[in-house]
């Protein structure tokens, strides 16, 4: 006992005496420590006392799929950077391969009491089972905003980039180049914003798909080796350009037409999706649609705060325009 009343004052910046007043509920502590007290007992996994555990802490979750991606880490940095503007304490929780599963995060969450969640990431498209521990929130009424991904069914805010927008704002770049052949690798089948970006592209050219999927699409995991082996075969089918569900499998892309012999881009164009960190660093420097990552970020604390503090139960879907940014990777279509 001594030891955890040593660890959450050190953790609140307060006396143990001061501690001790707010866990036995006694009077004489403001309501700014008293809230200071209890995040840092939350936070550093101790329980309430019985008489405090209907209490939420200012606790709120951040579970991102992956850290790999420089775009999530700086998601995490908007979001945790403007939960503590608001009096909130993050709680990172980023799945691994292998790792410790969205489930067992919600579960994790839920025993310390946040006040809400925020996911960001796109598979959320799977089989009715894999939403049960996002029905577990809805049951509890705990708020959740849903970043780059989201299902109606689940009924939870979302903000998101317009994919349509993006596709729209790439495809129309490589035609103005000369491209004829256009080709995009996109990720697994269940990510939302690759199924997004897919139906923008038989929409913007023209293909009515009534069974597989046109041989000018590949999909792949997200990561350079998968992206390399997806944008192999569209490039030995004659594919001069190349849009891509993610930075990470762009630079695949590069890699894999560079191993074929091929120049970019000079013999192929590649364009990325993200704009994430060092883009301008790679060879060449990567064109890519560019997310508004920090005003996605400061929404949806915004959207969940709201409904925090005021109650307010929000399902409608924020999109945000991307920003086509053209550096080397693409260049006029090779004449042949």
């Amino acid at each position: 006992m001594t030891k955890r009343l040593a660890e959450v004052a050190k953790k609140a910046g307060v006396s143990e005496a001061t501690v001790s007043r707010v866990l036995n509920g006694r009077s004489g502590v403001s309501e700014a420590t008293r809230t200071s007290v209890l995040t840092a007992l939350d936070v550093l996994g101790y329980e309430r006392p019985t008489k405090l555990r209907g209490e939420r802490a200012r606790l709120v979750g951040l579970v991102l799929p992956e850290l790999q991606n420089p775009i999530f880490p700086a998601l995490a940095e908007v979001v945790t950077g403007s939960l503590a503007q608001r009096g909130f304490t993050p709680a990172l929780c980023a799945r691994t391969i292998g790792g410790v599963p969205e489930s067992d995060y919600v579960e994790m969450l839920l025993d310390h009491q946040v006040s809400g969640v925020i996911f960001a990431g796109g598979s959320y498209a799977l089989t009715d089972a894999s939403h049960e521990h996002y029905r577990r929130l809805t049951d509890r009424g705990l708020p959740v905003v849903l970043v780059n991904a989201g299902v109606d069914e689940l009924g939870f805010p979302r903000v998101s980039t317009d994919d349509a927008v993006a596709v729209e704002q790439a495809w129309g770049h490589l035609r103005s180049l000369g491209h004829e052949r256009i080709g995009m690798v996109l990720g697994p089948e269940g990510h939302v914003p690759s199924r997004r970006k897919l139906g923008a592209l038989l929409n913007v050219a023209g293909i009515e798909v009534t069974g597989d999927e046109p041989a000018y699409v590949e999909r792949s995991s997200f990561s350079m080796e998968g992206a390399r082996v997806a944008a192999t075969k569209l490039v030995e089918r004659g594919v001069t350009g190349i849009i891509c569900a993610s930075d990470v499998l762009a630079l695949g892309a590069i890699r894999a037409a560079r191993r074929l012999g091929r120049a970019v881009p000079a013999d192929v164009s590649v364009i990325g999706f993200d704009d994430s960190a060092f883009m301008t660093c790679t060879d060449p420097p990567l064109t890519t649609v560019r997310q508004p990552i920090e005003t996605m970020g400061q929404a949806a604390v915004d959207i969940l705060v709201s409904q925090i503090e005021e109650a307010r139960v929000l399902s409608d879907e924020l999109l945000f325009e991307p920003e086509l940014v053209v550096r080397g990777s693409t260049g006029p279509a090779p004449t042949r």
